[in-house]
């Protein structure tokens, strides 16, 4: 695995926009004050061209377009780190656009985002063998140093900071809007796990005393991406097991739009094409669409085919669409520390 330099004090870092860009509020008036507040750390920032674009269709800019940008400041040797301006919905169609030898070939480069930006941080750990970040976008920067997770973001993209805990509360609903933009941020939700160990489900860890840890090679990312890219000619991920399989992989998963029976049938899917063979632990985020449908919830619409595998699962995890989210450096070693309801993560970079 490679592992990129991480932001230094005077580096510069680049913000393309692959998927949406931030064109309408909340997201214009978001992202400029992330600029500010990252430039006046001491950091040179370098806005893409298509940063507050929406010219394309669920995209900032046509998908030959977004996939110059990417490819263009990925390379551009001025530029030292990359934080993606948003997510969105089609930035798969960027990816025949993209040459992914040349990203392989060159000296790699710490990229962020997460959502739709999957289809690039998956794809740096499984074609380009290269670490990625799996955090915020750009806008929600906004939020420096004054929101704990956003703080636990950079910290791990200055490489400050490698080990992270689960987050006490979590953020139902969003203060933010359109003309409200930069409202603080609402943790109001008790943070609560579920847990499955040794073929028993728990569903509120709280009182549980179960105890266990377990390493592995982390990567994964969006559900909705993943399940897009298996099978395409991107899908590299039997090899990838392969060539990490003394590690074994923890499969990191979180859902946006899909349903529960959505989930159920995405988990059959990545399943039956061989990417849990050599799985060590599954981590689940709290799914943004994950109500219950039809006797079927969203425990269970996970564990269907994960409980084959007889490896430690942790649910509803501070991970993905719903904060706060704690940042993965995806491609590294990762242990998952679980002692009742809480969870530490390190990452080792090895």
């Amino acid at each position: 695995m490679r592992y990129p330099e991480f932001l230094k004090k005077g580096s510069s870092v680049g913000f393309p926009a692959p998927s949406f860009g931030a064109n309408i509020e909340p997201y214009r008036t978001r992202l400029k004050k992330a600029l500010e507040l990252i430039g006046s750390k001491g950091y040179r920032t370098v806005p893409g061209e298509n940063a507050f674009k929406g010219e394309g269709v669920g995209i900032s800019n046509k998908p030959e377009n977004c996939a110059a940008e990417l490819e263009g400041m990925y390379l551009d040797e001025s530029i030292d780190t990359l934080i993606s301006c948003g997510g969105g919905e089609l930035m798969c169609e960027i990816l025949e656009y993209i040459d992914f030898e040349k990203i392989r070939s060159a000296k790699p480069k710490l990229y962020m985002g997460y959502s739709d930006n999957t289809n690039f941080t998956f794809l740096l750990n499984t074609i380009c063998d290269t670490a990625a970040v799996y955090g915020p976008c750009a806008g929600d920067f906004c939020g420096l140093d004054s929101v704990e997770h956003i703080d636990d973001a950079f910290s791990l993209f200055t490489g400050e900071k490698f080990e992270f805990n689960a987050y006490p509360k979590w953020e139902r609903e969003s203060l933010v809007t359109e003309e409200k933009p930069l409202e603080p941020f609402n943790p109001m939700e008790k943070r609560v796990h579920g847990l499955y160990y040794n073929g028993e489900l728990i569903r509120d860890a709280s009182e549980s005393g179960v105890s266990f840890d377990f390493t592995g090679r982390i990567t994964g990312g969006c559900m909705d991406c993943l399940v897009t890219l298996l099978g395409t000619r991107f899908d590299k991920v039997r090899e990838f097991c392969e060539r990490y399989k003394n590690d074994g992989v923890i499969w990191l998963i979180e859902a946006c739009d899909l349903n529960v029976f959505g989930i159920r049938r995405a988990m059959w899917q990545m399943e039956n094409a061989g990417w849990f063979d050599t799985v060590k632990g599954f981590v689940f985020g709290r799914a943004l669409n994950g109500g219950s449908m039809l006797n079927l919830d969203c425990f269970d619409a996970f564990l269907e085919m994960a409980k084959r595998h007889n490896v430690p699962v942790i649910l509803d995890a501070d991970f993905g669409h719903i904060d706060p989210m704690l940042p993965v450096l995806m491609g590294s070693v990762a242990t998952f520390k679980v002692n009742g309801n809480e969870m530490k993560v390190k990452y080792e970079l090895k």
